[in-house]
């Protein structure tokens, strides 16, 4: 049961309620438990290389920055060849949220991940419920059918892993940070980029 308080966003409208940043208040013994299975779980998808190289978000010793000096110094090794750079950046609106439990569930168990792990992990996301408190009122309990447990510490790397069969392709380089992308290309002409993009994006929406 995850308690979930309201903050408004700075300069917004009040009365709008996608203007609040909803904060998931965890009991501590849900805490505690999940920094115990955390490491576990990250060892066992680390020791199968489950998250790609090129998602740098929630992982050791990567960062937002060498994401950008990455892309940055393949840029400017296309302009020493002469070469153009084309990209598309996405933001998954409320990705965290849109995690479907069947589909993290299934791609755990395609990883061969250990069956304790795996029912651990099951368990841990069924029958999760939440109420909104506003002030001094608080509202009915409602269950959550998708999402990964926000403000928990098993979140990021469970994330990660719903992410990580992002489509690649021949023609195109992908860098990811969290739920945020970057497909991009560098040809001498601009028109192939442009098309090499599109069908990367082609793959992306099946």
């Amino acid at each position: 049961m995850a308690t979930i308080v309201l903050f408004k966003k700075s300069g917004k409208d009040n009365s709008n309620p996608s203007n609040y940043r909803p904060i998931s208040l965890l009991s501590s013994v849900s805490k505690i438990f999940e920094k115990i299975i955390h490491p576990k779980l990250t060892n066992n998808l680390n020791a199968i290389n489950a998250i790609p190289h090129f998602q740098f978000g929630f992982k050791s010793n990567h960062s937002t920055i060498q994401q950008l000096l990455h892309l940055t110094e393949h840029i400017n090794n296309g302009f020493e060849k002469k070469h153009y750079t084309g990209a598309a950046f996405l933001d998954g609106a409320q990705a965290f949220y849109r995690v479907r439990h069947d589909g993290l569930l299934y791609k755990l168990k395609t990883l061969n991940i250990p069956a304790a792990i795996y029912k651990l992990i099951k368990s841990y996301l069924s029958e999760r419920c939440f109420k909104v408190r506003i002030n001094e009122t608080t509202s009915e309990t409602k269950l959550i059918h998708a999402g990964v447990p926000q403000d928990s510490k098993c979140s990021p790397i469970l994330f990660n892993l719903y992410v990580s069969d992002f489509p690649t392709t021949n023609n195109t380089e992908i860098a990811l940070y969290s739920d945020d992308s970057d497909i991009y290309s560098s040809t001498k002409d601009v028109e192939p980029i442009t098309q090499n993009i599109q069908a990367h994006l082609n793959e992306i929406q099946k």
